[in-house]
This record gives structure tokens, C-alpha cells and sequence, in this order.
């Protein structure tokens, strides 16, 4: 009998231990090589624990636990291999218990079932975001009323309730309280936030947008671009592009504070913050001032994914010089966004609006949208910020500006 056994692994420099999120398969289950048994929660990002051979496990560490990076969690007895019908007992399985759970749809009629609100795993999240699927939709069954795989499927399988059903089941009009334990991600993020509130010297400027020149490009290549690169083309593409032209203009902005040093990346790797299952996540485009539009929205595209499936690695959010987020997605019509250290500054976008405008001398309708730069005012003079502010403004608003350096083509033609 060989017994293999499996370490916590690091998931990166300066970090010693990590929680064990989720158990995907138990003790006494005989597993495949390079199957995950186990979701892993570190103060950076989300990583995967597999199997590195095939075998019966034994469980070391349970649920919640706070784990050594190096401490052994499972062990494999590689003496018991999986069966060839294993794909086959896992269907007969799945169809069991859907079978068991039709109770639960015709009790439906009789009384409204409760559906608690709970988060999410990885892979929940995932068929919960293709199936548009609300969390207050569910009734998680997991550790601390945390919503599993097998209780999306369920819910699918049964039929999920009516919006009247869940409308009526928000509030019950109790007293009760919940208390959930922050994870390590959690923490780390509320301490980062903390100190740079404190640590640094954070202004904001605001300024508008009219959105009416990327309106009309979209629209009239819209269906080309996706016949050529297979997406559409966002917003977020386009404030990327006038970004990296802008901080060419004023380095600062894309510059940090080391110690009593001043660093001005002669280079733009751009944080776009994403949302995912865990919250707000930050992966980098390296390089994006030499990248196309069809390149960054390929970039932000893949980062989308791997953030929405659980898989961003601690390479793909470290090493930032800006970052822009964009608030508008939520229905914000106006923020006051956060630097991300050790950066020295953020660009906020928010939600397009269409509203009255005075142009050349009449009022018209343009779709509107309200831009804020926080910055560090240790590094940012105020003259900086307002300026690369504008230069984001006039790209937008003439993005032809973002193919000559922020000129327009008759000041490049007239050497101007």
C-alpha cells in the first residue's frame, strides 16, 4: 500500500497560511489523478488543491480551517484505483437524488418555500451566472447556509420559484442575526483599504464624458468587429486605449512612492477590476499602451473568465501601475474610487446618462457619462490630475486623438 500525501501549496511570496474554503470530495472517496478535491481561500486569490494520483482519500483538515502552507491536508491511498463504470455510478447518482428531491416541488403549492440568501462556490457561481439565477433564489445547504453545486442543479431540476414567491419570502419581520467569518481575501482588502486612507494623500477630480462619438463607432462597426474577433466591443476597451495615451502625456499618474524614491513606469499594466464570485477582483493587462482595441478586449475578456471561474493566479493581479474600474455596470452615477496600492491613482467610470447639453449655442440630448481620477497628492500635483483627466475627456470624445498621441490628424499634418 503507498500512501501519498498532499501539501498546501504557496500561493506566492509573503504568505504562510490560507483557509480551507471547500471540501469537493470527502474521505473514503476514490478520486482520479489531477482531480480537485478542495478550494483553497489565501489573502490573494482562490487556488485549487488536486490530486496527484488516483486513489481513496483521507480528509486532514475540515471546512473553515486555517492551514500552514506545507501542512499535509489529504492523503491518497494509491492501492484502490477508480472503477472504468465511475462516470456511470455518478449519473445514477445524479438522477437519485433528483428523484428524491421531487417531494420539494410539490410541496410548492401547499406552502411557499424559503429561500435564503447565501454565497456562492466557484462552481455554483458559475451555472448560477449561465442560468441567471438570483442567491436569493436558492436554499444553500452548505456550511453556513453556503450555496453548493448540487443545490444549483436541484433547483434547476425542480424548477425555482415565482417573483412573487421571493418577493413575498424577503422579509419575515424576525430578530435574528447571522454572523459569517471574513475570509482571508476579505481581510486583507479591508486592511489595504484602511491604509491607504491613511497612508496617503488621496484627492478626487471629476469631469464629464459625452459618449457620443464611441456610440456611433460601435454602432456602425459593431457586427464587423464580432464577425472578425469574435466579441463585441465595450466601453472599457476604449477608456483603456485613452488611459495608456494619457499617462504618456502626464507619468506621474502612472508613477508610485518607494520609500523616500519616486518610480515613473516607463510602461502601462493596467488593473481592470472585475467582478466575481469572491468579490471585487484586479487582474493586469501587461504592456496594454502597445495593444489594439481587438487586443485589450480579448485581454479583459479572458481576465473576465478566469475571475468568474475562480482561476485569476497571483501573477495575473500583482504588478499594476493604474487600474480603472467602472462602477457604471452597477448603476452608478457618480464615486470617489480607492487607490490600489502602491499605486498613486484610479480611474472611475459610472453609468451613461442621456441628458440636456448646450451645444454651440443649442440644447441638445448626449449620452453623458461622469469620470473621477483619485489620486495621491503626495506624488500628483493638482495641475497633473486635472490634465490627464481632460486628455481622457478629448480622447473619448474624438478617438481618432488616440491614434496620433493624443493630437487630432490636422495638428499631426501641420506639425503642431
Amino acid at each position: 500500500m503507498a500512501i501519498v500525501e498532499l501539501k498546501v501549496p504557496s500561493p506566492g511570496e509573503s504568505i504562510t497560511e490560507v483557509v480551507i474554503a471547500r471540501w469537493v470530495r470527502n474521505t473514503g472517496d476514490i478520486v482520479e489523478k489531477d482531480e480537485v478535491l478542495a478550494e483553497i481561500d489565501s489573502d490573494k486569490a482562490t487556488l485549487t488543491l488536486n490530486a496527484e494520483e488516483s486513489g481513496k482519500i483521507e480528509v486532514l483538515a475540515a471546512e473553515g480551517d486555517t492551514v500552514n502552507v506545507g501542512q499535509v491536508v489529504v492523503k491518497i491511498d494509491t492501492s484502490f484505483k477508480p472503477e472504468a463504470k465511475a462516470e456511470t455510478a455518478k449519473v445514477e447518482v445524479k438522477v437519485e437524488a433528483k428523484k428524491e428531491a421531487a417531494p420539494v416541488a410539490e410541496t410548492k403549492t401547499s406552502s411557499p418555500t424559503n429561500y435564503a440568501s447565501g454565497t456562492p462556490s466557484i462552481s455554483a457561481a458559475k451555472i448560477m451566472a449561465e442560468n441567471n439565477i438570483k442567491p436569493n433564489q436558492l436554499n444553500g445547504t452548505g456550511k453556513d447556509g453556503r450555496i453548493t453545486k448540487q443545490d444549483v442543479l436541484a433547483a434547476l431540476s425542480n424548477g425555482l420559484p415565482t417573483a412573487v414567491e421571493v418577493l413575498s419570502n424577503s422579509w419575515k419581520g424576525g430578530r435574528e442575526k447571522e454572523r459569517a467569518k471574513m475570509t482571508s481575501l476579505r481581510k486583507t482588502v479591508a486592511k489595504r483599504l484602511v491604509a491607504v486612507k491613511n497612508e496617503t494623500a488621496m484627492l478626487t477630480t471629476f469631469n464629464e464624458v459625452d459618449m457620443s462619438a464611441i456610440y456611433a463607432i460601435r454602432a456602425k462597426y459593431k457586427d464587423k468587429f464580432k464577425e472578425v474577433y469574435g466579441s463585441n466591443v465595450g466601453f472599457m476597451s476604449f477608456f483603456t486605449k485613452a488611459v495608456t495615451e494619457a499617462l504618456y502625456h502626464y507619468p506621474a499618474v502612472n508613477g508610485m512612492i518607494d520609500g523616500e524614491e519616486l518610480v515613473y513606469n516607463k510602461y502601462c499594466d493596467i488593473g481592470i477590476a472585475v467582478s466575481a464570485p469572491k468579490g471585487l477582483m484586479v487582474p493586469v493587462l501587461r504592456n496594454a499602451e502597445l495593444m489594439s482595441i481587438a487586443d485589450i478586449e480579448k485581454g479583459i475578456k479572458d481576465l473576465a473568465v478566469k475571475a468568474r471561474d475562480g482561476k485569476l493566479t497571483i501573477e495575473d493581479m500583482t504588478g499594476g501601475t493604474f487600474t480603472i474600474t467602472n462602477g457604471g455596470v452597477f448603476g452608478s452615477m457618480m464615486s470617489t474610487p480607492i487607490i490600489n496600492p502602491p499605486q498613486s491613482a484610479i480611474l472611475g467610470m459610472h453609468n451613461v446618462v442621456d441628458r440636456p447639453m448646450a451645444v454651440n449655442g443649442q440644447v441638445v440630448i448626449r449620452p453623458m457619462m461622469y469620470i473621477a481620477l483619485s489620486y495621491d497628492h503626495r506624488i500628483i500635483d493638482g495641475r497633473e490630475s486635472v490634465g490627464f483627466l481632460v486628455k481622457v475627456k478629448e480622447m473619448l470624445e474624438n478617438p481618432s486623438r488616440m491614434l496620433f498621441g493624443g493630437k487630432v490628424p490636422e495638428e499631426v499634418l501641420l506639425g503642431l
